[in-house]
């Protein structure tokens, strides 16, 4: 099971544009506010499947076979932080988009940290192997269509009520799918970050000094 706890400000301001953003009084309370509505709403559920490599069905592109050099499975990944959580940042941007943008961002962190205790529970399930960090649909050449088999294989609309649109945004919103590769054998070190982002030109991440967290 998998319970919210409290969620990185400093990754939070992050998602609210880094340098431009500071933390003061102000800031501390929407953030404090946000995260105490986030922890009522949120019904945090993941799913995830193992699977034999290689599967051409799953690594089309250069990156993600890259990624799983080595691996001879892949785990696959879905998490969500549930239909109430979508709601409630919709209600803000009526109200307030103040608050709703620092509602949006406090989810981000929260949805990221339920990926990471889910991460923590899969690798207790595979004692003596190693896995490579989370990769998702949408990262350097892997497709982002590739949700919609993601999606299809963990049987997520069903169990989580995690579904794709048809371009291929992620219902609820706040909600990640990814692939990690699992090997018998320590995995090197792999490049990550701006280095290798196609996306790397035109981040507004990159234009505020930051980074996305990839």
């Amino acid at each position: 099971m998998i319970t919210l706890q409290r969620l990185n400000r400093r990754e939070a301001l992050r998602y609210l544009g880094g340098a431009k953003v500071r933390r003061n009084e102000v800031m501390e309370r929407m953030m404090d506010e946000a995260e105490q509505e986030l922890f009522r709403a949120a019904r945090p559920k993941y799913l995830y499947k193992i699977m034999d490599l290689p599967n051409g069905e799953l690594t089309p592109g250069g990156d993600i076979k890259r990624h799983l050099d080595g691996c001879s499975r892949a785990v696959l990944l879905c998490a969500t932080l549930g239909a109430e959580v979508d709601r409630l940042i919709r209600v803000a941007q009526i109200r307030d988009m103040a608050k709703a943008v620092v509602l949006d961002s406090m989810a981000s962190v929260a949805i990221e940290q339920v990926c990471q205790q889910a991460d923590e529970i899969i690798a207790a399930q595979l004692p003596g192997s190693y896995l490579t960090f989370r990769y998702s649909p949408g990262y350097g050449d892997y497709p982002v269509e590739l949700q919609k088999t993601f999606l299809t294989l963990l049987d997520a609309p069903r169990k989580i009520g995690l579904s794709v649109s048809d371009s291929c945004l992620l219902i609820p919103a706040k909600s990640v799918t990814a692939i990690a590769g699992i090997s018998d054998l320590p995995i090197p070190q792999k490049k990550r970050g701006c280095a290798v982002c196609n996306l790397r030109e035109t981040c507004q991440y990159r234009r505020n000094g930051e980074h996305c967290g990839f």
